[in-house]
């Protein structure tokens, strides 16, 4: 059977139609072009090109070989490109995760405007994924890397993972706009002490159920629930209708609900992780790619 030197070598010469400008055209010696050119008739048991002294015509075989070997090297240079762009990680696809509260923070749609914009053919799969899922997601391979906003709480899983810090993004305080603290330009958690809290169950968000019970014992007070949500929207809904306040990351005031105010807590505990985490052994060139985007994203943001 041929191979794409010999079909490249009979390409020539049949658009040529001169075994000599071939030559010159391939940077080769004639002989060699001559041997490859038998070698492949022979191959194929035809003749492909009639030829004397002074001329060189395409039987009607060659005539045939010629469409499809432009054929066949085209679709060969097509995958050999492709091929080339998966292993610099601009093709292929990523399989990303993230938080419902890192939707609302800038380095998430900065991070897949910037990607999709350096490889646009990559195909991103993305999945709404609370942190502790995206670890077990990422340790079982289902998932190529996540946003999530705690570390790994398993010595094991942390082992086994590589977190990037982007943001330690401030926690506020969501109160009534009618709240006699609503219009302080800071308070401490210790003067809402008495007063009822809405929260996501700890089931779907530990992270920032635990990150609300710490500062409140720092306080020295237990957080007392009135009302659970399932989504932090509906938590910043609970506290515009009067039915508690809430400790929220300070993205969460794009979500401009009349009726709520957001107010800085003056504890340097007082902030929610941000990070990007993936296995350390993957070694996916489109992993790579994106990481590096990310920490384009996170210096043109000055986080």
């Amino acid at each position: 059977m041929f191979d794409f030197r010999q079909l490249r070598y009979f390409l020539a010469v049949a658009e040529e139609l001169s075994f000599t400008r071939a030559a010159q055209r391939l940077h080769i010696s004639q002989p060699p072009l001559s041997q490859q050119i038998q070698a492949l008739e022979q191959s194929l048991g035809v003749r492909l090109f009639d030829r004397d002294k002074r001329n060189v015509a395409l039987t009607e075989p060659g005539r045939v070989l010629l469409e499809q070997a432009r054929q066949l090297l085209a679709k060969a240079e097509e995958t050999r490109t492709q091929v080339a762009q998966a292993a610099a990680g601009f093709s292929g696809q990523l399989r990303l995760a993230y938080t419902v509260s890192v939707s609302f923070h800038p380095a998430l749609p900065q991070s897949l405007l910037r990607f999709g914009r350096h490889a646009p053919k990559v195909q991103v799969q993305l999945h709404e994924m609370y942190t502790e899922p995206q670890f077990a997601a990422l340790l079982a391979g289902h998932i190529d890397v996540g946003f999530v906003r705690d570390e790994p709480r398993h010595e094991t899983d942390a082992r086994e993972l590589q977190l990037e810090v982007i943001d330690r993004e401030p926690l506020l305080l969501a109160l009534p706009s009618g709240h006699p603290l609503a219009d302080r330009a800071s308070l401490q958690l210790g003067e809402v002490a008495g007063e009822g809290f809405v929260i996501q169950p700890r089931e779907l968000a530990a992270t920032l159920y635990d990150r609300l019970v710490q500062l409140a014992a720092k306080a020295d007070f237990h957080p007392r629930v009135c009302q659970q949500a399932q989504q932090l929207n509906g938590l910043i809904a609970l506290v515009a209708a009067g039915m508690g306040l809430a400790l929220v990351p300070a993205s969460m005031q794009a979500v401009r609900l009349a009726g709520v105010s957001y107010v800085p807590l003056e504890d340097p505990d007082a902030y929610l992780l941000l990070a990007v985490a993936s296995r350390g052994d993957n070694r996916s060139p489109a992993l790579t790619q994106f990481l590096d985007t990310v920490r384009e994203a996170k210096l043109a943001m000055g986080l």
